[in-house]
């Protein structure tokens, strides 16, 4: 062999042994890849009391992870974009769908938390599904259709017409409305309601837990005195307070339930239902997860006092060490909050963050969309700041509970967990 070839191959050798070093599931050594994650929320209109604490939530979770992945060796950066426009002053379907394909054509995207609104998760979902697919974790859609098929409550072609891959992309960690209606009949029939009227807001997630609400009070017990649909957009709400005044047998039902989000006039809806019925212990106003929010108060004002809001989770009181941990860390970062959504947030970033560890663990690639996603549904006995939960093989949470609370001196107050 020549001195010549001896060199070359030498050089060849070292060459392929520094490949060998860098490997195949991580950047090489001294270097460093960025993985983002963004969500899309409603950070216009009424929500943002809601969504702003659910971003400072995600936020605080990045930053106790110092922005680092798998050991250093990926930077974590997180992006909170809006869904939401001021023409429609909530989330508005354009600004949704822009939203999906911005982050399907992103490939440093490998995690999309959201959406807010059940309508906007039916856009998102089958553009991510087709993006790798690309993981969407929910911090609070609850329309069940989504993930799984429920009688009388989703449509015959859910959840498959959001998946045309086939493969699922979508996890959420709030508990759906066939489960909260259900505990919302449970919580009326504890406080002895024995007829109800049902509005809604003629959206998906209104509707749907109003459909819900309706179902699970009838086979309850309790008389559903009617459920109709109402304008979000109506001036006012008395003439229709009045019929449901003299709609229980010439008199008013014992409760009155709103299935809608706040940004749907649903403070206007709560003043006129005062105005006409009396205050919220002579008829009661029973609210879901989209009205349990500091807005629903400053827009109804002494009108909201006594009124019922139920939303996923658990009341304080009943958090483990955990979730009594993130109140406190929040608190100290962006000072305390009422906010429900926000401990939702927190456990949705944390099921995105641990499936890209898991997924170094493995010795995989966590710039793979893919293998991000299966592993987000590996996700199994989690101790998050909710408790110790899973998902299950529709992308579904595996706690069950619900906070009741109650507008108690112009904030709203635990009243208890209750489960379906």
């Amino acid at each position: 062999m020549t001195k010549r070839m001896f060199a070359l191959l030498s050089v060849l050798v070292i060459a392929s042994m520094a490949l060998a070093a860098c490997g195949t599931g991580g950047p090489a050594a001294g270097s460093e890849s960025t993985l983002k994650i963004v969500s899309s929320l409603p950070m216009t209109g009424a929500s943002l009391t809601q969504t702003q604490t659910i971003v400072n939530a995600m936020q605080l979770r990045v930053d106790q992870a110092g922005g680092k992945a798998c050991g250093g060796k990926y930077t974590v950066t997180y992006e909170p974009w809006d869904d939401a426009s001021a023409a429609l002053g909530k989330w508005d379907p354009a600004v949704e769908t822009e939203n999906a394909n911005k982050a399907a054509a992103d490939p440093t995207i490998v995690a999309y938390l959201g959406t807010f609104n059940s309508g906007a998760a039916k856009l998102s979902i089958p553009i991510l599904n087709q993006a790798g697919p690309l993981a969407m974790i929910s911090p609070a859609n609850t329309y069940p259709g989504l993930t799984h098929f429920v009688e009388g409550q989703t449509e015959a072609n859910e959840p498959d017409v959001y998946y045309p891959s086939g493969a699922r992309n979508y996890a959420r960690v709030a508990a759906t409305d066939d489960l909260k209606g259900k505990v919302i009949a449970n919580f009326l029939v504890s406080q002895n309601i024995q007829t109800l009227y049902i509005l809604d807001d003629q959206e998906v997630y209104g509707k749907g837990v109003a459909d819900s609400v309706n179902a699970a009070s009838t086979a309850a017990g309790i008389t559903v005195v009617a459920q109709e649909g109402y304008d979000p957009k109506a001036a006012d709400y008395k003439a229709l307070m009045t019929k449901i005044s003299t709609s229980n047998a010439g008199g008013p039902p014992d409760a009155v339930f709103l299935g809608a989000i706040v940004d749907n006039n649903s403070a206007q809806v709560l003043k006129d239902k005062v105005a006409i019925m009396g205050d919220n212990e002579t008829v009661r106003f029973v609210g879901p997860d989209g009205l349990y929010t500091a807005a629903l108060i400053e827009g109804a004002g002494d009108a909201a006092e006594g009124a019922f809001a139920t939303t996923p989770g658990l009341a304080r009181k009943d958090l483990g060490e955990a979730g009594t941990k993130f109140y406190a860390d929040y608190a100290a970062k962006f000072g305390d909050t009422n906010e429900p959504y926000a401990i939702l947030g927190y456990d949705a970033m944390s099921a995105a963050l641990k499936a890209i560890e898991d997924v170094c663990a493995a010795g995989g690639d966590p710039t793979d969309r893919a293998a991000v996603n299966d592993a987000v549904f590996a996700i199994k006995d989690f101790e998050g700041a909710l408790g110790t939960w899973s998902f299950d093989e529709n992308g579904d949470i595996t706690l069950p509970f619900y906070l009741v609370g109650q507008v108690q001196g112009g904030e709203y107050v635990a009243f208890g967990t209750y489960t379906p």
